[in-house]
């Protein structure tokens, strides 16, 4: 080989090695956060799914046999209203469409309609996948099956209007869990993760990825399963709110773009 030749393929394979490193910079790559404030928040809650409308933060939270739709003080935690499930029914993923509560079952392929204020139940729907995560932009319900797929839906029947799949740099981010539709994108929850993916309704690409490491400190985790798990937003104050399943806390979030995080000051021991 020539020496002109020679220098060409390292210039390649130098510009390859290049591309894939910074490549893989992007990929991982994450904003962080600051918490501005903690509020109680029921720590027997199997939180999964969490919606803040008209000044109430309303959740579903999951497992037979205690499974429940619920209206919440933000400030104090405090129910102020509850519907529990039966017993064969496995609270999932939760969102608001107009003034009723949209409340998804895990396995059993069935959502809850509900009268937002009262929680009378209005009527149940057929849902053809496992149920996660379900929120709304205003003209479908998007919901979640734990695949790298989302589902777009007609919100008075569930039929499949679209649907996207999601990817980091090509590579499909499967258990996605929680969703919450905030300015123009979908926030999701990765089952077990302690993060959050900012998804294009349009492409289901990542556009950005919020590391919540460390956001519950360990001291208060009391069991495996207490995992990051609801996300919520309130419009008119701008304000992002976390909290997980079996959470001591539920958390108002700044996201720090550009990565690291700063963690909360320091707690009580619960």
């Amino acid at each position: 080989m020539k020496r002109t030749q020679c220098s060409a393929v390292v210039r390649y394979f130098a510009s390859c090695v290049a591309l894939y490193i910074v490549g893989a910079g992007i990929a991982l790559a994450a904003d962080g956060y600051r918490v501005l404030h903690a509020y109680p928040h029921d720590p027997r809650a199997f939180t999964q799914g969490l919606v803040y409308v008209d000044g109430y933060l309303y959740e579903s939270t999951g497992l037979n046999g205690q499974s429940t739709l619920r209206k919440e003080d933000l400030e104090t935690g405090r129910v102020l209203k509850e519907a529990r499930l039966p017993s064969r029914y496995f609270g999932e993923g939760l969102t608001n469409w107009g003034n009723t509560l949209i409340q998804l079952t895990w396995l059993s392929h069935v959502a809850f309609v509900y009268d937002r204020a009262t929680f009378k139940l209005l009527r149940a729907l057929h849902c053809p996948w496992e149920g996660w995560g379900l929120t709304q932009d205003r003209k479908h319900l998007i919901l979640s099956n734990g695949s790298s797929t989302l589902y777009f839906l007609n919100p008075q029947t569930l039929a499949e209007v679209r649907s996207i799949h999601v990817t980091d740099h090509g590579a499909p981010v499967k258990e996605l869990n929680e969703l919450e539709y905030i300015h123009g994108e979908i926030y999701a929850n990765v089952w077990m993760k302690n993060k959050i993916a900012r998804i294009s309704p349009l492409s289901g690409n990542v556009l950005r990825w919020i590391n919540l490491t460390g956001v519950l400190p360990q001291i208060w985790i009391r069991s495996p399963e207490a995992v990051l798990n609801g996300i919520a937003y309130d419009a008119a104050h701008k304000r992002l709110f976390v909290t997980g399943k079996l959470w001591p806390r539920l958390f108002e979030i700044q996201v720090v773009p550009g990565g690291g995080f700063k963690s909360q000051p320091r707690l009580p021991a619960p």
